[in-house]
């Protein structure tokens, strides 16, 4: 018998601050690549790992419209091309999401089998991760809701817990009645939860029927399930993007499926996975699932280190040297430089919320920002000025703008620009220049075969990002 069709909801929400500054919310984990061999990123990995299933569909993607850009070509990098791209206008937890994506899943299906993924967990034994899946989809034809625990290897505080009326054991793979669900504990209770082979951490992985999941959201949180049906019903198409209304989504309680389902239904069942499981959640998880050399150092860029231990060192722009360290993380970014102890792994989160309170741009953003027509990166800035390189991808185009408060320079400094200002076009090659007068409509393309880079100098009383009117793009970005 051929296996039951998958539909994979792939949920890329989330800052991930714990892992700053490589992740932040301009570009978040999910986006990145972390101790990967093949330069997949996370959200790549969570959708090749389930070649190994039959009858698996192209997937849903839940999304922050700002990422909608990245998640596309990360897909396309891969080939896939997912059934609905769904961008949530601001995060409100798991349960709205899997709300949108099931009563999304039904106008494709008269009912089908959702795989609720996290875009940034990592998991080493993938053959027996989708071992497990395949049992999992024996229970979810019985309209049973399936959640998936991890075997825990040590008293962890970070993960929930989940108790089940039968203990697991190890290489028998077999479903039970979820008893209960216990919240991030201390350090003390962790250790004596693990001694109980009925506690499993908790992954936030689900298989569940589309009817059975919305059944029984009607059931426990109807308010949730109406907001989302009326998010839904004012939603527009933009370009492969579904927009779903602001108005309605923001009245949507901001709670998560295990709060709003998982805690009150009888149809709960939890299995077992021992897959080497992270949720990455941190920079000292990173250090733990990294190859290491003899004395346990990770490192990743241009590093030298001499009597050093136990250490996670990652450059990304710099020579990092380090001498006589123990049980430290330092990563380099082209802006930030952090320092701290393995343990404090946790407290990252907590820079990050100073950072932004006092309006401090790193906090949230890159030098670099990706854009679909290339990115650029900020190289100097003052108060009254700019300086910018912007590459932009073959047949690529930036919108028709203008700004109010600043006026800008373009340098060619590789390809070649067609560049229109108000009325006038004209072809600039390498060394040639334009000045853009404020207030003047302007737009830059790259007619070439190669990647266009121009440097960029702003002028005038703001120089900020929102300083922006467009006319016309390509990316559907005008404000209606």
């Amino acid at each position: 018998m051929n296996c039951p069709k998958i539909l994979p909801v792939i949920l890329c929400g989330g800052s991930g601050s714990r892992l700053w500054p490589l992740s932040r919310e301009s570009f978040p984990k999910q986006y990145l690549s972390l101790n990967s061999n093949d330069g997949k990123t996370f959200l790549q990995k969570t959708q090749e790992r389930l070649k190994g299933l039959d009858n698996v569909e192209d997937p849903i993607i839940i999304c922050n419209e700002a990422h909608r850009f990245i998640v596309a070509e990360q897909l396309r990098a891969i080939n896939i091309s997912p059934k609905k791209i769904i961008l949530e206008p601001f995060g409100r937890n798991t349960a709205p999401a899997i709300a949108i994506s099931s009563i999304l899943a039904l106008e494709d299906y008269e009912d089908i089998n959702l795989l609720i993924l996290s875009a940034d967990h990592e998991i080493k034994n993938v053959e027996r991760f989708l071992e497990v899946i395949k049992k999992g989809i024996e229970y979810s034809e019985d309209n049973n809701l399936v959640t998936f625990g991890i075997a825990p290897t040590r008293p962890e505080t970070g993960y929930g817990y989940i108790e089940s009326e039968e203990p697991y054991k190890k290489d028998y793979l077999k479903g039970s009645k979820i008893k209960k669900f216990i919240e991030k504990p201390d350090l003390k209770t962790a250790k004596n939860l693990i001694k109980n082979n009925s506690f499993t951490w908790n992954s936030g992985i689900f298989l569940f029927k589309a009817k059975a999941i919305l059944n029984e959201l009607n059931k426990f949180v109807p308010d949730i399930l109406n907001c989302c049906k009326k998010s839904l019903e004012k939603k527009s198409i933009d370009l492969d993007f579904h927009r779903i209304d602001h108005t309605y989504f923001k009245q949507c309680p901001d709670v998560s499926i295990d709060y709003a389902v998982m805690e009150k239904t009888q149809k709960g069942i939890v299995l077992t996975m021992d897959v080497f499981w992270s949720d990455v959640g941190n920079w000292k998880s990173v250090w733990e699932t990294a190859e290491k050399d003899k004395n346990g150092n990770a490192t990743q860029g241009k590093i030298i280190i001499e009597k050093t231990k136990n250490c996670l060192i990652r450059a990304e722009d710099r020579l990092v040297v380090g001498i006589g360290l123990k049980d430290l993380f330092i990563i380099e970014t082209n802006d930030v430089l952090l320092v701290a102890n393995k343990e404090n792994s946790q407290d990252v989160k907590n820079i990050v919320k100073i950072l932004k309170k006092r309006g401090i741009s790193e906090g949230h953003e890159h030098k670099k920002m990706l854009r679909p027509w290339g990115y650029y990166i900020s190289v100097l800035e003052e108060s009254r000025w700019k300086v910018k390189v912007i590459q932009v991808k073959p047949g690529e185009q930036l919108s028709l703008q203008m700004h109010h408060h600043r006026s800008e320079h373009w340098i060619v400094v590789k390809g070649t620009a067609k560049i229109q200002v108000d009325n006038n076009v004209k072809i600039l090659i390498e060394n040639e220049s334009c000045y853009i007068p404020l207030g003047s409509k302007h737009r830059l393309t790259n007619p070439g075969k190669i990647p266009l880079e121009i440097i960029e100098v702003q002028s005038g009383s703001y120089v900020g990002e929102d300083d922006i009117e467009r006319f016309e793009d390509n990316y559907g970005r005008i404000e209606k």
